[in-house]
């Protein structure tokens, strides 16, 4: 198992990009201010934009946003998975400046042309591809002798490379004129198939591991949640709502049982640990919500506008991500990986931006005309992310060491 050191014998001078994750971290909470900021302006019509501003908001919050929070989480963590070397600073340097340029041109883009976004889309996927490859050769060159986890973790950025092709190829016909339906079946691959598989691979194992609990895992528990996904993602893109209703039930009922089989110490935990078991527990939660909202949807034949992919993607991506993120700022910054007063707040905020979000779905499905709900979340998730970088911004950036 991978630990995390709490000790550095000297800070470099260098220091914002002498560790992979720090770079990549505080680009993420960057892009995750000014995408969503950039979404709802253009959604409520403030501000033009030269593609559609929906596809915009998914392909920024997969691969400009979570795509940076995995690399550098797993950039960091993935040769101490495998028992390999650590990542050239050249090397990882590279891909984070192809990543930043490719995503500031689909911001630039999105205002001034079409083709702009288009070709850096392009540049954004080749940084997608040196991730993947990265993380392959880690693999290849893996001594450790179980590599089951990492082998799924790579299967789960398979699906984010596929999801970012029909991401490509759709927005390339939305720009030549072409009427295409695919952006339900992009976004789907990415959240569910990428996204959320990818959080809970590496959840699965790393939480335990930070909780101090070691148990048998059931043999094939990782294995069936990637199969059932698969299946939840093909119903959604052919539209068969019951059938997925009842699969994410399925799954939501199989992952509880496994996770209360764990026995996590969740009301004896710090606030660093209790956050990453909450996390875990959001993914069958948010399953479950969302298996009897679509249900409700088909019957009262109305929609409740992508609640299952926002419980999924907030409710549990992003509190993982926020708890691992906390985690691993502080603790690769040679200060004790605790959580003070704010960052347990910031914890419980995260829920606040979940509630708020499945409630403008749940208006829009019910017809509340409680429209001020989408400024209200986006105005939330606004606040997480500055308030975040506020207060570890620094740490990323010079090593500064909070009191």
């Amino acid at each position: 198992m991978p630990s995390f050191s709490t000790q550095q014998n000297q800070k470099p001078s260098n220091y914002f990009l002498s560790q992979p994750h720090q770079a990549f971290f505080l680009f993420g909470v960057i892009f995750a201010i000014v995408s969503m900021l950039i979404f709802a302006l253009g959604y409520k019509g403030i501000v033009p934009t030269t593609v559609n501003v929906v596809s915009f908001h998914a392909y920024a919050l997969i691969f400009m946003v979570f795509t940076q929070f995995f690399t550098g989480f797993l950039f960091t963590t993935f040769p101490r998975f495998n028992q390999t070397d650590v990542i050239d600073k050249a090397l990882y340097t590279k891909v984070m400046i192809t990543l930043e340029s490719g995503s500031i041109g689909v911001i630039t883009g999105l205002f001034i042309s079409p083709y702009l976004y288009l070709g850096s889309m392009l540049i954004v996927f080749s940084a997608n591809i040196m991730i993947v490859k990265t993380l392959f050769d880690i693999y290849q060159n893996a001594k450790a002798p179980d590599k089951s986890d990492s082998y799924w973790i790579l299967m789960g950025f398979y699906a984010g490379l596929l999801a970012h092709i029909v991401f490509i190829v759709g927005t390339l016909s939305d720009v030549f004129g072409y009427s295409v339906s695919w952006l339900g079946t992009a976004a789907t691959i990415g959240i569910i198939n990428y996204l959320v598989f990818v959080t809970f691979s590496v959840g699965q194992r790393m939480v335990p591991f930070f909780s101090h609990c070691f148990f048998d895992k059931f043999e094939n528990f990782v294995k069936i949640v990637f199969v059932l996904l698969v299946v939840k993602s093909l119903l959604s893109i052919m539209q068969i709502p019951l059938a997925e209703a009842g699969v994410n039930i399925l799954l939501a009922l199989f992952i509880a049982k496994e996770l209360y089989r764990w026995k996590l110490p969740f009301r004896t935990s710090p606030p660093i640990l209790w956050v990453l078991h909450l996390a875990l527990f959001w993914l069958p939660l948010a399953l479950f919500l969302g298996g009897v909202t679509e249900i409700g949807a088909y019957f009262l034949q109305t929609s409740f506008a992508f609640s299952t992919i926002h419980l999924l993607s907030i409710g549990f991506v992003t509190t993982m991500l926020i708890g691992f993120g906390t985690r691993v700022t502080l603790g690769h910054s040679g200060q004790p990986p605790h959580g003070d007063t704010l960052a347990r707040n910031i914890f419980v905020f995260v829920q606040v931006v979940v509630l708020v979000r499945f409630l403008y779905s749940l208006q829009l499905g019910l017809d509340w005309s409680a429209f001020w709900l989408f400024d209200l979340s986006f105005t939330a998730w606004l606040i997480l992310f500055i308030v975040w970088a506020w207060r570890y911004g620094p740490v990323l950036v010079s090593g500064k060491k909070l009191g």
